[in-house]
């Protein structure tokens, strides 16, 4: 789906596809700020609104993106949050972008964190984070009636209908292409199109609109500007997406200070709500989130199954996280790729992939990926460039360091009810207090079925093996990791000491319904028994008798049908006490998705994933 687009003499950007320009000779900026920006009102509109939600036909280049970023952080009275959802079919690719940015000096610095971030633009959802998560991108590759009709309807504040002309683009401006956009407005919504094409007017007006032509930006006499205005009553979304919204955030209380409650305590932060985060133990990350480091790898099926794409989604939201909050590369975390071993006949991707125009960042391991996983030539398995290790403690830090984040340790709630006032009141066994608060959610791992019974989750016991790389384990060793029957972590740095050794790990083991994390020598031998035939040479080194050994086990928390759970405990209380939870073996890949999933539902915001996605982490499917 990868387009190619050429520029000609005066640096103009030109689509041989639909044999016309991206935008006018007057500049791709001027056309943003004077038909889209100044077209919705932008930015006086958005002053003193919490969140503002721009909805785009056409990303392109990325300027009106780009031009609307810059808008917001210029202006004092900014909303909160800015969302900015945008279809593109053929995205361009990471050199475009730049170009088109450079020759605007206050864009080009916003325009190469943009490029940064414009990977692995398969078919589907992608969302895309700026500004420590206060500008959110959602990039939708396809065409624009099935990526609009994916979502969950939101109400957009701005449309921008941008795009092709519609003489050689007439699908993307079609009436059916328009009712669905009409399913995101609420009454004044404000739209703005540098078309005065009679087809667009003619099918946006019954639709609810009222138009009015503008002066346009030389060459173009005029523009088109308007708002949602119809004279019939707009339907309303469902009821029970009305009961679990909320009218203003206020305080939460989240139990469980592992990576899905301190992912859920920050994207909640993040949206002005004051967080208090509950956890039985002395300190956060101190049940599964406490592995010394995890594998963040992407789960892979020829069918692109619905794991496959959660798990891609989880990753970006993720990786996202990392480079926002400024954990150090090399110590916290490590974007090294990793190589999943497979025998022969499991290698088949996704054939729709091939069509994707080289967006995939899974491929058939090459010789050089092997070499550096430390594995014979000729092993067969499949290289994934969005891959790494993490520290989750190290992650589960950096979420809760924030003002608006408070750790309560040593709280052990066993009683959620009705507070006399309002809200929730949480106790302890002794009817203690410990905290009142407008939200609950309970994201504590196995301890979460104490609290909701309801839910089936189960324990998942795991341990590991790790310890130090000798100099000669070094050597040979893998410097990425290494996944299949159990995956090898290696070449960790302990701390940023460089003359500290570094580290490995391998594991773990699975066992449901356990919940005993006493070390278990057979769980040691069961563990190098699947690193010698994951990789042979470095187990050599693991089973020296003089290697020195550590062990560490944990538990997991899964749910019957290993999906996390988000969603309200109680389907008939959608504003009562909610679950982030059940993330299994894959709680890096997760914990960021399901905490802005959560958010999204409770503020009314377009979702990170499509709607059918959403649909299968709810806990309501439970009751379905």
């Amino acid at each position: 789906m990868s387009d190619i687009l050429t520029w000609n003499d005066e640096g103009q950007p030109f689509s041989p596809r639909f044999q016309d320009v991206y935008h006018s000779i007057t500049g791709a900026l001027a056309q943003a700020r004077h038909v889209f920006l100044g077209g919705c009102g932008l930015p006086e509109a958005w002053a003193k609104a919490r969140q503002w939600r721009v909805l785009e036909t056409g990303f392109g280049l990325g300027l009106n993106f780009l031009a609307t970023w810059f808008a917001w952080r210029e202006d004092p009275r900014r909303p909160q949050i800015l969302h900015f959802v945008s279809v593109e079919a053929y995205p361009v690719s990471a050199a475009d972008i730049r170009r088109a940015a450079a020759p605007y000096p206050e864009l080009q610095e916003l325009g190469e964190r943009l490029a940064d971030q414009w990977h692995g633009l398969l078919p589907g959802f992608h969302r895309l984070a700026f500004e420590g998560g206060r500008v959110l991108l959602t990039l939708c590759i396809g065409d624009a009636r099935p990526m609009l009709r994916a979502h969950q309807p939101f109400e957009a504040d701005s449309l921008f209908l941008d795009g092709f002309s519609p003489a050689v683009n007439a699908d993307m401006w079609s009436p059916e292409v328009f009712k669905t956009l009409a399913r995101f407005c609420r009454p004044g919504t404000a739209v703005a199109t540098w078309t005065v094409a009679r087809a667009a007017r003619d099918a946006l007006v019954p639709l609810g609109f009222v138009l009015e032509k503008a002066p346009g930006l030389p060459p173009k006499r005029d523009c088109l500007r308007g708002r949602y205005a119809p004279a019939w009553p707009v339907r309303r979304r469902p009821q029970a997406e009305d009961a679990e919204r909320v009218q203003s955030p206020g305080r939460c209380a989240v139990i469980g200070a592992g990576l899905a409650g301190a992912a859920v305590a920050h994207a909640l932060a993040q949206r002005g709500w004051q967080v208090t985060v509950l956890d039985a133990a002395d300190r956060p990350a101190s049940g599964a989130s406490a592995l010394p480091f995890g594998l963040m790898a992407p789960h892979v099926s020829p069918d692109d199954a619905l794991l496959s794409r959660l798990t891609r989604a989880g990753i970006r939201a993720t990786w996202a996280q990392l480079h926002a909050l400024g954990l150090t590369e090399g110590v916290d975390w490590a974007p090294t790729a990793a190589v999943e071993r497979r025998d022969a006949a499991s290698l088949r991707l996704p054939p729709e992939w091939a069509e994707a125009g080289g967006w995939n960042e899974t491929t058939p391991a090459t010789a050089a990926a092997l070499a550096a996983a430390g594995l014979p030539p000729g092993t067969p398995a499949l290289f994934h460039a969005r891959a790494g290790w993490v520290k989750p403690h190290r992650l589960v830090a950096a979420w809760l360091d924030h003002p608006a984040i408070a750790f309560s340790a040593g709280a052990r709630v066993e009683h959620i009810e009705a507070a006399p006032t309002g809200g929730w009141r949480l106790r302890d066994a002794g009817g203690r207090v410990l905290a009142d608060a407008d939200r609950v959610v309970i994201a504590a791992g196995p301890a979460t079925r104490r609290l909701a019974p309801t839910l089936p989750l189960q324990p998942v016991r795991g341990q590991i093996v790790w310890g130090e790389m000798p100099p000669a384990m070094a050597a040979v060793g893998s410097r990425i990791p290494v996944n299949g029957d159990g995956h090898l972590i290696a070449s960790v740095r302990a701390s940023a000491d460089i003359a500290r050794p570094l580290q490995w790990m391998t594991g773990s083991t699975y066992e449901p319904g356990d919940t005993d994390t006493a070390i278990r020598p057979t769980d040691r031998a069961h563990n190098l028994a699947r690193l010698a035939r994951l990789h042979p040479a470095l187990a050599a080194f693991a089973q020296d008798p003089q290697a020195v050994l550590r062990d560490w086990a944990g538990v997991r928390c899964a749910s019957a049908d290993r999906r996390p759970l988000v969603g309200p405990v109680d389907p008939a209380e959608p504003a009562g006490p909610w679950a982030c939870t059940a993330l299994g073996s894959r709680g890096l890949s997760f914990a960021a998705l399901c905490a802005e999933l959560l958010a999204a539902r409770w503020h009314g915001e377009p979702l990170p994933v499509p709607a059918a996605q959403a649909r299968a982490l709810d806990t309501r499917r439970l009751w379905r």
